[in-house]
């Protein structure tokens, strides 16, 4: 057989191999670009859902005194918030039954509140006549509590701040841990790097366990829609626990849509803590007619122009730093 007839026969051998490998890379690429996609849609959501969770409409509500962590957590304006972004970044802001089915590929909702948390999924119930029925809904909030062997309870919040039951005197206690550690006998409270630790793995452990539940519930709504997919609990880092657990927020599932070949499984955080910068001014000196930024706490005089967040958008505007001996550096 001649060299030119071994090539031939070589290239129809491999050429279906090289055709399957392309369509492959192709398909593969497709996938990665729907994940980033999906990835974006995502994260944006819950970074909107997150940023509503501080307003309130309740004064008493907003950030207490004892804690600058403390809000009372807004969920059903995170909710909302969150469920309208990712519908519009998928392209169904205004199809209801695409939303609804979406929704089935969202298994939990968590909300982070202070001193306890939530979790946002399908519930499944009968009805008068027995016919099996079903919605999304709130869970009732369920603190973050630990008791030892003595009886002792402990509620933590996101902070160390609690509420403690003494068993021995049978009653509550609220307050800092070192506070209340002189008042009682709790042995938890004697050292502040155990407290810590103990509270970050309660906090973890009681929402890790809560939502294994709550996705084998979801499975088996999913298999009754007909979706191939079991859902789980992804494996979230300690690094991620640890932002999650500095303020309140929001923590949204995105699990089981087909990319390819594969399915898409990936989680968003949007947290919902308020940062107070202090106000920066604008302003022109009365004399020399040049413009100043400075702080509230300056107590040199000038003519007010414009309010700016941070020094450097008023450096952009052209303001020099005023020389207030009270005044500070904005981070």
């Amino acid at each position: 057989m001649k060299i030119t007839d071994l090539a031939v026969v070589f290239i129809l051998i491999v050429s279906p191999f090289f055709w399957i490998n392309s369509v492959h890379s192709h398909n593969r690429m497709e996938a990665q670009q729907l994940s980033m996609r999906y990835t974006s849609a995502l994260r944006t959501a819950a970074q909107d859902g997150g940023s509503r969770l501080n307003e309130n409409a309740l004064q008493e509500y907003e950030p207490g005194y004892a804690s600058t962590k403390f809000f009372r957590a807004n969920k059903e304006k995170a909710l909302d918030s969150m469920l309208r972004t990712l519908y519009m970044n998928f392209g169904i802001g205004d199809d209801r039954a695409a939303q609804m089915a979406l929704l089935t590929y969202i298994p939990a909702v968590v909300v982070i509140d202070y001193d306890g948390y939530y979790i946002y999924s399908f519930h499944s119930f009968q009805s008068s006549e027995g016919e099996e029925l079903g919605d999304y809904r709130w869970t009732s909030k369920k603190p973050y509590a630990f008791s030892d062997q003595a009886g002792n309870i402990v509620h933590f919040t996101l902070d160390e701040h609690t509420t403690v039951y003494q068993a021995s005197e049978t009653k509550w206690l609220k307050g800092s841990r070192d506070q209340l550690y002189e008042e009682g006998s709790i042995p938890l409270l004697r050292d502040k790097d155990l407290f810590e630790a103990k509270r970050r793995t309660v906090i973890v452990q009681a929402i890790e366990e809560d939502l294994a539940r709550v996705m084998n519930s979801h499975n088996r709504y999913a298999s009754r829609l007909g979706i191939d997919y079991t859902f789980t609990l992804p494996t979230i880092s300690g690094e991620e626990w640890i932002n999650t657990l500095n303020d309140i927020g929001l923590l949204v599932f995105l699990q089981g849509i087909p990319i390819g070949d594969q399915y898409y499984n990936n989680y968003g955080l949007g947290g919902g803590r308020l940062l107070k910068r202090p106000v920066i001014y604008g302003g022109t000196h009365p004399v020399n007619g040049l413009k100043y930024y400075y702080r509230d706490t300056c107590k040199q005089e000038f003519k007010l122009e414009e309010v700016f967040t941070h020094e450097r958008e008023a450096a952009a505007k052209g303001y020099y730093e005023a020389r207030c001996p009270s005044q500070g550096k904005t981070k």
